[in-house]
């Protein structure tokens, strides 16, 4: 079994920084997006996110440890790009959802970067497994949304 090291703490408090990004992305795509299926998506993405925040924190103070508030950086950044996007792009609608493709993939990198710490807790694994699994998933399902013409 694995312990939850001052490292590991670290990574999940990346993850659960770029949690909130991703919430506040999806979020203020929904709110750029007429396409119905589309900001059902964005929509539903959001809330995913949203209850990935919960359980990150959940598991984070299990250990006793503090949790970081807050969204970073590159996700203002990031979010600051789609509503640019969105104003100046003719297919914006196509152009926000090849970002949001762009995101959960380097989500689901980043998970990838975490599980390959040898000192998780079992727990630790189980969430991130899952949570990593719910993305994948929702990134095969998304080829459905990519034809909105």
């Amino acid at each position: 079994m694995g312990t939850y090291t001052e490292e590991v703490g670290k990574k999940l408090n990346d993850l659960l920084e770029k949690t909130y990004d991703a919430e506040k992305g999806f979020k203020k795509a929904a709110e750029n997006v007429e396409h119905s299926a589309l900001k059902s998506y964005f929509n539903q993405k959001a809330q995913e996110r949203y209850n990935f925040g919960h359980e990150l924190k959940s598991e984070i103070k299990s250990f006793n440890e503090d949790v970081d508030k807050g969204g970073s950086l590159t996700g203002q950044a990031h979010r600051a790009w789609m509503d640019v996007k969105s104003l100046f792009s003719s297919d914006d609608e196509e152009s926000m959802l090849e970002e949001a493709i762009r995101g959960e993939k380097s989500a689901i990198e980043e998970y990838q970067d975490v599980l390959k710490e040898t000192s998780l807790p079992t727990s630790t694994k189980s969430l991130l497994s899952s949570q990593k699994s719910t993305i994948e998933n929702g990134l095969s399902n998304i080829k459905s949304l990519e034809d909105l013409r």
